[in-house]
C-alpha cells in the first residue's frame, strides 16, 4: 500500500514559520555585534564544515561581491590570519573539531572569532568575542560526537528544531537566511547598490 505523501507546501510554510520564531527572538544586539565585526575586520575568513561550511562558502562570496577581502579556510589561496582579521565560523553544534581548531588559532594569533550557532554554550563560543545564537540545540553534549565525518555516518546532528527538518537543515536554512540579511544591512551601511555588485560578478567561468 503506498504511503501518502505529505504536502510539499505545509512543510515549506511549516519551515518559513520556524524562520519566523528564530528571527524574532533573534539577539539584536548580538547581531548588531556580528555587523560591527564585519565592518572593523581588514578580512574576512570563513569557516564551517559539511553543509554550514557552504552556508560559510556562500556568504563569503557575498562578501566579496561587496568589496570586502574575504576567504575561506582550507583554501589553497587562503593568505595567512593576522591579528586585526576576523575569523567568522558556522557551527550548529559549536563543536565541530575542524572549526574548533581553526577558531583556536585564530585566538592564538590575536584575530576576533564570530560564532553563528544554535549552541552558544560550547567550545567556539566560549571563545568567541561574538555570537549569534539561532534556535536551541535538542541533543545533549555528551550526544553527539565531535567529529563532523562520524556524525556524517552516524546521523547525529544539532537543529534548532530535533523533531522536524532534521540532520541539522533547519540550522543551515536559518543561518543562510541570517548571512543574507547582513549582506543586506552591509549594502546599507556602504551604499552599494545592485550594480556595484554586478560588477565583481565572477565573468570568467
Amino acid at each position: 500500500m503506498q504511503q501518502e505523501c505529505p504536502s510539499i507546501a505545509d512543510l515549506m510554510l511549516l519551515m518559513t514559520s520556524r524562520l519566523e520564531e528564530t528571527a524574532r527572538t533573534l539577539d539584536q544586539v548580538n547581531a548588531g555585534r556580528f555587523l560591527e565585526e564585519i565592518l572593523s575586520a581588514k578580512r574576512i575568513y570563513l569557516a564551517g564544515a559539511g553543509r554550514s561550511g557552504l552556508v560559510a562558502r556562500a556568504f563569503a562570496q557575498r562578501l566579496m561581491h561587496l568589496g570586502f577581502e574575504s576567504y575561506v579556510i582550507g583554501e589553497t589561496i587562503t593568505p595567512a590570519f593576522g591579528p586585526e582579521d576576523v575569523l567568522v565560523a558556522f557551527s550548529g553544534s559549536g563543536e565541530t573539531r575542524s572549526v574548533v581548531d581553526a577558531c583556536e588559532t585564530a585566538r592564538e594569533i590575536g584575530g576576533k572569532i564570530c560564532l553563528v550557532t544554535s549552541t552558544a554554550d560550547s567550545r567556539i563560543g566560549r571563545m568567541a568575542d561574538c555570537v549569534v545564537e539561532i534556535g536551541n540545540n535538542q541533543l545533549k553534549d555528551a550526544d553527539i560526537p565531535h567529529d563532523f565525518e562520524i556524525r556524517q555516518l552516524t546521523g547525529q546532528y544539532r537543529s534548532v528544531s530535533g523533531s522536524f527538518a532534521p540532520l541539522g537543515t533547519l540550522f543551515e536554512t536559518v543561518a543562510l537566511v541570517f548571512s543574507d540579511a547582513i549582506v543586506s544591512a552591509l549594502m546599507e551601511v556602504r551604499h552599494c547598490t545592485a550594480e556595484d555588485l554586478r560588477s565583481r560578478l565572477a565573468n570568467v567561468q
